[in-house]
């Protein structure tokens, strides 16, 4: 009697024998999604990296005709402000705004359905949106730097560690906007005023004030500016530096983390976490 195939194939060992898919995995396909939006939506990328250069433009060249010298004599300072704004806003986004859209398209019970769980699915897809925000405000930056001509250092060992973890902050508010719009659902325009804070947050180590050092994203312009004006190497900064710009990001992306769970449990208690 000749065997099943499938009997054969198990005797023989030939067989597949699926494993359950790791995080490795999820991440790939995350980035890969991520690749496959910018590439065939080509349009809606440029016109990202469109608009930031307008408002940049605005900025520049508006100031330029109101403060005359003494924007100029700024401008180094707000090249890599702009900069940094353009990563925040794009790394908050990538949460919030997700998580909102997630709702509105009734497609957020697959997040949550999945083995792996709603937050680390948010959390590598933020990642994702972080890597492309990345290149995009490269983008914007060298564009910047030819208009304006103001000198930059960018020395990738030490511009890429200090903006990673600068906005590793702000998506830990990117997280706790998320489980909030869970909760109420259309809260997009809370969600948008929320980002014109960073802003001031960007600013604050101009006001030299010790205390605003713990709020997101102060102590990273701060080693940001000094790294790409002044070319300092990340390991030329003071460790205790260092040490607040990381207790900084961990303690934002954890408490957002937090946040975000907690919101998710709720709505899940309360029955309207698919509700729109």
């Amino acid at each position: 009697m000749s065997r099943e195939p499938a009997e054969a194939d198990s005797l023989d060992g030939t067989a597949d024998d699926p494993r359950p898919a790791g995080f490795a995995t999820l991440a790939r396909a995350v980035l890969y999604r991520e690749y496959l939006i910018f590439v065939r939506y080509p349009a809606n990328a440029i016109g990202g990296i469109v608009i930031a250069l307008l408002l940049f433009g605005l900025l520049f060249y508006g100031g330029r005709l109101l403060a005359g010298q003494a924007l100029t004599d700024s401008i180094d300072g707000i090249v890599v402000g702009y900069f940094l704004w353009t990563l925040s806003v794009g790394a908050y986004q990538a949460i919030s705004n997700d998580v909102g859209s997630e709702v509105q398209w009734g497609t957020l019970e697959r997040h949550v359905i999945t083995p792996f769980g709603f937050a680390p699915v948010a959390l590598l897809k933020g990642v994702a949106k972080v890597v492309r925000t990345f290149l995009t405000s490269t983008v914007v930056l060298v564009v910047m730097v030819l208009l304006t001509g103001t000198p930059i250092a960018f020395d990738v060992l030490t511009v890429v560690p200090v903006a990673v973890l600068s906005i590793a902050s702000v998506l830990g508010l990117g997280f706790a906007a998320g489980g909030v719009a869970v909760l109420y659902k259309r809260i997009g325009n809370w969600l948008n005023l929320i980002q014109f804070g960073f802003v001031p947050l960007i600013s604050a180590p101009a006001f030299d004030l010790g205390w605003t050092r713990l709020l997101p994203l102060a102590q990273g312009s701060a080693l940001l500016q000094r790294a790409m004006l002044d070319g300092t190497r990340l390991w030329q900064f003071p460790a205790v530096d260092l040490a607040l710009l990381v207790g900084t990001a961990v303690g934002y992306l954890l408490a957002g983390y937090l946040v975000f769970r907690a919101a998710t449990n709720r709505a899940r208690r309360l029955g309207v976490l698919g509700d729109y």
